[in-house]
């Protein structure tokens, strides 16, 4: 704030509350999150697009980008600590990224694509977080991998 020559009091007018806030910086995230898988799938070959959705997610620089990388990882369970309430910000900006995968999922209806689309997600996010945890690479390497291919094959179901 001081770079930008703002005081504390200045910033924070141009939000409602700090969950107003928090739910910006987290709706932000998001997108950039979504410009990195997109710039991944633009370059995929025709009919690779959801491989190349998922391995650019799971890939050892993101999982690496604790500070840059998706928000949900990184903050799923504060944001569960909040009341419901609260929490609609949130699950608003969520849904529409969700929304955005589900043009990749191949599925037999609306619904379907949608539920897979729930689940990729959040077992990404989830394998982010527990890869995460892990201190050996080889051991953070291999649960990206094996997640990938499993994920892939679930998806394509």
């Amino acid at each position: 704030m001081r770079d930008l020559r703002l005081t504390h009091g200045g910033f924070y007018r141009h939000f409602e509350s700090k969950e107003d806030l928090f739910a910006e910086a987290f709706e932000q995230s998001l997108k950039e999150l979504w410009d990195r898988l997109t710039k991944a799938i633009e370059q995929a070959a025709r009919g690779g697009e959801l491989k190349a959705l998922i391995d650019a997610y799971l890939d050892v620089d993101h999982l690496n980008d604790v500070a840059g990388g998706c928000p949900v990882a990184a903050l799923a369970s504060e944001v569960a600590r909040r009341p419901p309430g609260a929490r609609r910000p949130f699950l608003r900006v969520l849904r529409a990224h969700i929304g955005r995968m589900e043009q990749y999922i191949p599925a037999e209806n609306a619904e379907r694509r949608r539920a897979k689309a729930i689940s990729l997600f959040t077992g990404m996010a989830g394998t982010l977080t527990v890869a995460r945890a892990f201190t050996e690479e080889q051991d953070r390497r291999a649960i990206l991998d094996g997640a990938k291919e499993f994920y892939l094959a679930a998806a394509q179901r």
